[in-house]
C-alpha cells in the first residue's frame, strides 16, 4: 500500500513539473552543442540540480558530463544510476518548430556546421532534469542512493579527443557509489507514449571507420603524371556493398560511409582522398571479421588502381544488451508506467548507444519511448498516422518530437529508480 501511495505521488510530482520540461526541452533545443562542447548545456543542467539541493553535483567528468547525487532517506544498498545524453549533431535543423536552432559551430574540427538535436538528446536532458526534480521531492522516502547522469560525446567526440560513457567510468563518475542498475531511454519514431523494449541486443556493436586513400598529386590537365586516388575511393565505396554478403544473413551488419573528405581543388588531382564512416553489427562477435574484411577490400583495391590505403578503426562502442532478468523485472513497471498495450517488443536495431558501457558493468537496461505521430500495423511495426506529421528517423533534419511524450519519460525516469531502490525491479 505505501508503495502505491508513493507511485501516486511521483505522478502527481511528474505532472506538476511537466510545462517545465517541456521549457527545459525547448531551451536546449535551441541551444544545441556537439560532442565534447556540452559548456552551457553542463551549465544549465548543474545548476538546476544544485537548486534542488542533491547530496553532490559533479562537473566537468569526460569534459562536461554532470553527475546528480541524491542520497534517500531510508536505510538502502541499491544504487540506481538514471541515464541522459546530452549533445547534439551537426545536422540542420528543419523540424518546424518554432524553437528550431539556428546554431551553427564554426570552430568544430571539420566544421563548420549547423547544429541541432537530430537525435532527441534535449529530450533526454530535459525528461531527466524532471526526474530529478520529482524524486528529490520524496528523497526522505528513498531507500538507497539515485544518480543523475547527463553524459556528453555520445555521439562519438572528435576523433583526436577523448570523450563519452567510457571515459566518465574511467574518471571515476560511478566508484563512489557503485550503481547496482543503470537505466535510461531513447526516444524514436513509435506512437507516442509508446515504451519499446527487446531482450538481447538492443542496439548493435558500433566503430568509426577512417580509411587513407593516397595518390601523388598532380595538375588536373596531366593526370597521367600523377596518380587519382579518386577512382580507387569509387572502386572501395562499390565493394562495401559486397561486404553484407559474405557475413551470415542472420545476423546483420552494414558499413555506411557518411563523409568523403578530399585535399586539392576543382583543377587538382588532390594527394589523398579520406573516406569516413561505421561499421554496425548486430552481433558483437562478427565485429572483427567485418573489420578484416574492410581493410583487405581498401588495401587491395587501392593497390589496383597504383594507391595505398590505411584503415584505422576507432571509436568501439559494445552493443546495448538487455537480459532476459533484467526485463522480466521492470515489465510490470514499464506496463503500470504507460499502461499494458503501450509496453511492446521490439526488432533489434543497427544503431548503437554508448549507455552499454554502463549497463555492461552495473546491469540493467534501456529502452525506446515514441515521441511521434504513429500506429502499429498488423506486424508490429510503425505506421504514419494519417493525420499526424508522420514518421521521421533520427539524424533526420526533421526530426521531431511531440512535447506531450516528455512527462512520460519523467515518469519512466522516477517509478524505476524507486521500484528499484525499493526491491522490486531486479532480477
Amino acid at each position: 500500500m505505501a508503495d502505491e501511495v508513493l507511485h501516486d505521488e511521483l505522478d502527481r510530482r511528474a505532472e506538476e513539473v511537466a510545462e517545465q520540461v517541456v521549457a527545459w526541452r525547448r531551451h536546449v533545443h535551441q541551444n544545441p552543442e556537439l560532442s565534447n562542447r556540452e559548456e552551457c548545456t553542463a551549465r544549465f543542467v548543474a545548476e538546476h540540480l544544485r537548486s534542488l539541493g542533491l547530496d553532490e553535483v559533479r562537473t566537468g567528468i569526460a569534459g562536461h558530463g554532470v553527475v546528480g547525487v541524491l542520497r534517500g532517506g531510508v536505510p538502502g544498498e541499491r544504487v540506481v544510476a538514471l541515464r541522459a545524453d546530452i549533445d547534439a549533431l551537426p545536422v540542420p535543423d528543419a523540424c518546424g518548430v518554432e524553437f528550431a536552432s539556428r546554431v551553427v559551430d564554426r570552430d568544430y574540427p571539420g566544421g563548420p556546421f549547423p547544429v541541432s538535436h537530430a537525435c532527441g538528446h534535449d529530450c533526454h536532458t530535459a525528461m531527466l532534469m524532471g526526474a530529478a526534480t520529482v524524486l528529490a521531492g520524496v528523497r526522505d522516502r528513498l531507500p538507497g542512493t539515485v544518480l543523475f547522469v547527463f553524459q556528453p560525446a555520445e555521439e562519438g567526440p572528435p576523433v583526436d579527443e577523448r570523450g563519452g560513457a567510457r571515459v566518465m567510468v574511467e574518471e571515476g563518475a560511478f566508484g563512489d557509489p557503485t550503481p547496482t542498475m543503470a537505466f535510461g531511454m531513447h526516444v524514436t519514431p513509435y506512437p507516442k507514449g509508446y515504451v519499446g523494449y527487446r531482450v538481447g541486443n538492443q542496439y548493435g556493436a558500433s566503430c568509426l571507420v577512417r580509411i587513407v586513400i593516397s595518390g601523388r598529386q598532380v595538375h588536373g590537365s596531366s593526370p597521367w603524371q600523377g596518380i587519382d586516388p579518386m577512382p580507387a575511393a569509387g572502386a572501395i565505396l562499390v565493394g562495401i556493398g559486397q561486404l553484407y554478403r559474405q557475413v551470415d544473413a542472420f545476423d546483420p551488419v552494414t558499413v555506411s560511409i557518411g563523409h568523403v573528405e578530399d585535399v586539392g581543388r576543382f583543377n587538382i588531382i588532390g594527394e589523398t582522398v579520406t573516406l569516413w564512416g561505421t561499421i554496425r553489427c548486430a552481433v558483437a562477435s562478427d565485429m572483427a571479421d567485418v573489420q578484416k574484411r574492410l581493410t583487405v577490400l581498401a588495401e587491395n583495391s587501392a593497390a589496383a588502381y597504383g594507391c595505398t590505403a590505411t584503415v584505422e578503426h576507432l571509436q568501439d562502442v559494445p552493443p546495448v544488451h538487455n537480459t532476459r532478468e533484467w526485463v522480466d523485472a521492470a515489465l510490470p513497471t514499464f506496463r503500470r508506467v504507460v499502461g499494458e498495450d503501450r509496453v511492446v517488443e521490439t526488432s533489434a536495431t543497427l544503431g548503437y548507444d554508448d549507455v552499454s558501457e554502463l549497463i555492461d558493468r552495473y546491469g540493467g537496461l534501456y529502452v525506446m519511448l515514441g515521441v511521434q505521430d504513429a500506429t502499429l500495423d498488423g506486424t508490429g511495426r510503425p505506421t504514419p498516422s494519417p493525420d499526424g506529421r508522420g514518421l521521421v528517423p533520427n539524424h533526420n533534419p526533421r526530426f521531431y518530437a511531440d512535447d506531450s511524450t516528455l512527462v512520460t519519460g519523467v515518469r519512466l525516469h522516477a517509478h524505476t529508480a524507486y521500484d528499484h531502490l525499493s526491491g522490486v525491479l531486479a532480477p
